[in-house]
């Protein structure tokens, strides 16, 4: 797939490339230097390669380009005031930065890229020019197979043409197309499909987002406009043949550093494309420390197909520097699970038990006895404790109802291990999934998209739905550090945990404090070695008023302070339940073991976070780091800053202060 530009009209522009049909070999690859672009490579622009003339370097790097497969321009350049000689430049590639606005009534589009890949070099001794700074890596596709005629390459061609004799008569005529590109900024990290023959990977077959007028602009506007005031943010895009935009992904400087904190679970929530919505969205969300949902990349798909997933899927690991979450819950969807397997080999994929059950009344509400049938559909899912019950329960329904032949319901039995509660009591979901028949989950976007939503509509909604999230998360950071939460027991637990959960998370816990109050008739049944088995009973709802005792089978590792309920609560939500706490009543302990006291859920894990950064295989030089490292850094500050008026005046002052040495060092390299 190629990947970068929107869909456009054939019109040539100056800063658009020449794409060459058929033999290029005389365009361009020989010049009366001796180089041969099929034959000898030049070494990389490396700090300290010096050169003796600004031409030379020139030369040097815009012949490196022509390998590689970029033009380059200058830039920049500084002169010395009085003799108005050039001591310093930069060369750049030529998608270098992004044109300034037109005031025509209908402005060429951006061809530009903001791309980073340059070298400034500089005038040593008054004689040699040195190279000083070098970045290697581009923005957008790079390929010497792909032959385009740039303009410094036009320049190096005309050059050599001077001092070659005259040339024997054309006899060969080539097609030159000629296409506004407009090259889409991708963070650093594109990539073209090359197989091991050099050939690029197009499939003709696939279809591309219907864009309908003014979506194509708007979508463009927006992430060219997003990069410019944030260098951090992420984008890439994947076009077909024609230049028809197939899938877009995008994710910003807080979601990238969100992942960092946040990347133990993931849902990718593909609503839009599964109720066939007019706005094809994929999300990827998470779970922050105060259990609400936080946005970790975003993107449209032209249909639902492994290969599409795959792309979307790549870019987003690659906007998160490789690093895969521990479990991926998705929709149940063949294409989605093939594409999963492909891409997170080892991340436990599960199904979003909200997804299916969401499509019982469509699936089975035209069956006699509905009802009847859905009550014990929901028993056998969530009230399982063990796989033996749910296996009973599902068995009998299906035989109540006369429903073998159910092909639906067949299928949901056959991957039951990737979805009911009951087989997935081992992974930890932070919340991400029900376990209860009336509990749901609401998607990032509820309440900012609808069936109807056009591209257009949800990039002008985009910025004020993160924000709106972004200030809830800031108000929960806010009320969990100044305020003192209410006590509702007198048990030990509960105030242990007052001093470090978060507002919301305390909330859950609290709520299992006060159902140890509904348990009761702790009982040791037997102990093997250091391992006791206990049976805790409580009284629960099940249907209206109705209660039922139910008993729960607690192990407890008295030598290991390791304790696991029957109904994996912790798994489930990240704290302990109401049966586990009560055989540690039971048994003396006064504390909660710090084992089940998860890091994630304080009030203080963002600044905690900082002393478990372990860079490991991670680029310490990628600028990319620098920013995440930067900002987790910055967030204690934010956070401390904003508890009073004197922190906040400390905060600013120091800030400001800290700016000026920026533009003081940034001064003295000139």
């Amino acid at each position: 797939m190629e990947e970068v530009c929107l869909n456009s009209e054939p019109v040539f522009d100056d800063g658009d490339d020449y794409e060459v049909e058929g033999d290029s070999s005389g365009v361009g690859c020989d010049d009366e230097t001796g180089e041969n672009c099929s034959k000898k490579k030049r070494s990389e622009p490396t700090v300290g390669l010096e050169f003796d003339s600004f031409d030379e370097a020139y030369d040097f790097y815009n012949v490196y380009g022509k390998e590689q497969g970029f033009g380059i321009r200058v830039s920049n350049s500084w002169f010395r005031s009085k003799r108005k000689e050039r001591y310093r430049a930069k060369l750049s590639c030529s998608s270098a930065g992004f044109k300034k606005k037109s005031e025509a009534n209908n402005p060429r589009p951006e061809t530009r890229t903001g791309c980073p890949a340059m070298v400034v070099i500089r005038l040593v001794d008054s004689k040699r020019w040195r190279i000083v700074d070098v970045e290697l890596e581009h923005n957008h596709p790079v390929n010497p197979q792909i032959k385009r005629f740039y303009k410094s390459h036009k320049r190096m061609v005309l050059a050599a043409k001077k001092a070659q004799p005259p040339p024997e008569p054309v006899t060969e005529v080539h097609t030159i197309r000629l296409h506004r590109r407009a090259l889409m900024n991708t963070g650093c990290n594109v990539y073209l499909n090359v197989d091991e023959m050099g050939h690029v990977d197009h499939v003709d077959h696939f279809k591309h987002l219907e864009l309908k007028e003014g979506d194509a602009l708007a979508v463009y506007n927006y992430l060219c406009r997003m990069k410019l005031t944030n260098p951090n943010f992420f984008y890439l895009m994947d076009l077909d043949d024609e230049g028809r935009l197939r899938n877009v992904f995008w994710a910003d400087a807080r979601s990238r550093v969100a992942y960092g904190f946040f990347c133990d679970t993931v849902t990718i929530d593909t609503t839009c494309l599964a109720n066939r919505y007019e706005m094809p969205l994929i999300s990827f969300v998470g779970v922050n420390h105060h259990g609400q949902s936080v946005l970790l990349g975003c993107g449209f798909l032209g249909q639902e197909s492994k290969e599409y997933f795959v792309w979307i899927f790549r870019a987003w690991l690659k906007c998160m520097q490789g690093h895969f979450p521990e479990v991926i819950i998705t929709d149940q969807n063949k294409p989605l699970q093939s594409a999963v397997s492909e891409v997170f080999p080892n991340a436990r994929h599960c199904y979003n038990v909200c997804c299916i059950t969401q499509r019982v009344p469509e699936r089975l509400g035209g069956l006699q006895g509905y009802e009847a049938i859905k009550r014990q559909l929901n028993k056998a899912v969530f009230n399982s404790l063990k796989i033996a019950e749910f296996e009973t329960s599902w068995a009998d329904m299906i035989k109540c109802h006369g429903l073998g032949d159910n092909k639906w319901l067949q299928t949901l039995y056959e991957e039951r291990q990737a979805w009911v509660p009951v087989y997935l009591k081992d992974i930890f979901f932070v919340g991400m999934i029900p376990i209860q028949e009336h509990e749901s989950l609401n998607a990032f976007f509820d309440g900012y998209v609808h069936k109807h939503t056009s591209f257009k509509e949800f990039v002008d909604k985009y910025d004020l739905a993160l924000h709106r999230k972004h200030m809830k998360e800031a108000m929960a950071d806010l009320e969990s550090t100044n305020s003192s939460y209410e006590l509702k027991t007198r048990c030990n637990f509960e105030a242990q945990l007052s001093k470090v959960y978060t507002k919301e998370i305390f909330r859950k816990f609290q709520s299992e404090v006060e159902g140890m109050y509904s348990c009761f008739n702790t009982k040791q049944v037997r102990v093997n070695g250091q391992i006791a088995t206990y049976i805790v009973k409580e009284r629960v709802e099940v249907a209206g008023s109705e209660k039922e005792v139910r008993h729960f089978e607690v192990l407890y590792d008295t030598s290991q302070a390791d304790i696991r309920c029957i109904c994996s609560l912790f798994n489930y939500k990240g704290y302990l339940c109401r049966h586990a706490m009560n055989v540690l009543n039971y048994n003396g302990v006064e504390e909660v073991p710090s084992r089940y006291i998860l890091p994630r859920w304080g009030k203080d894990y963002k600044r905690r976070g900082l002393l478990d950064l372990n860079p490991g295989n991670i680029d310490v030089n990628n600028p990319i780091y620098w920013h995440n490292l930067l900002y987790r850094f910055a967030i204690p500050v934010v956070e401390v800053g904003a508890q009073s008026s004197d922190h906040y005046k400390i905060a600013l002052h120091e800030l400001e202060e800290l700016l000026k040495k920026f533009n003081l060092a940034e001064d003295n390299l000139v």
